[in-house]
């Protein structure tokens, strides 16, 4: 399916979704994971990040890679190794839910054959290929939107999980490689 398939070499719009759309990265713990392994991938994995936004059950993505590094083995390890983390960090930290969202992370893996104690990702990364500027501001204006529409902030730069302070020329938590 054309709409599904990462067009390696080419920046992609990225969704990567919590399994039932949990709302997991309502903690600030969970969304810090996401930036350290997304900042790894940067380093040793010759990932570039040109835009993101971390919402409470969901990311969204503008992602390219280096050379000759393949988008879509980033994208395995980056949310197997998110995966085990966060999963470890919720037995760790206090957390109100632990039980509930180990049961339901557990009720998915069951679903699935490949997967053998916790799903907290579900299948597929819905991408879709930056095919021209039009498209790219597009998405870029969508991700940074998204805290703001969900009325998690205000202005989008506020939102400290998305690329848009840097945008803004703000500071942000991660290197981003800006397209305008």
């Amino acid at each position: 399916m054309p709409g599904h398939k990462i067009f390696e070499g080419n920046p992609h719009f990225l969704t990567m979704t919590v399994v039932d759309w949990i709302d997991l990265f309502t903690r600030k713990e969970y969304c810090l994971e996401i930036i350290d392994a997304l900042q790894y991938c940067q380093e040793a994995k010759g990932l570039i990040i040109h835009g993101y936004v971390i919402m409470p059950s969901h990311l969204h993505l503008i992602l390219s890679t280096k050379d000759d590094k393949k988008l879509s083995d980033v994208l395995r390890d980056f949310k197997q190794f998110t995966s085990r983390k966060i999963i470890r960090l919720i037995q760790e930290i206090p957390e109100s839910r632990r039980e509930w969202l180990l049961e339901r992370f557990s009720l998915a893996a069951k679903k699935n054959p490949k997967i053998r104690h916790y799903q907290l990702w579900q299948a597929g990364n819905h991408p879709k290929v930056i095919h021209s500027i039009p498209f790219m501001l597009q998405k870029l204006e969508y991700l940074h939107q998204n805290p703001v529409k969900a009325m998690i902030v205000t202005e989008p730069t506020h939102y400290v999980f998305s690329s848009a302070a840097a945008y803004g020329g703000q500071d942000s938590l991660l290197e981003i490689d800006l397209l305008i």
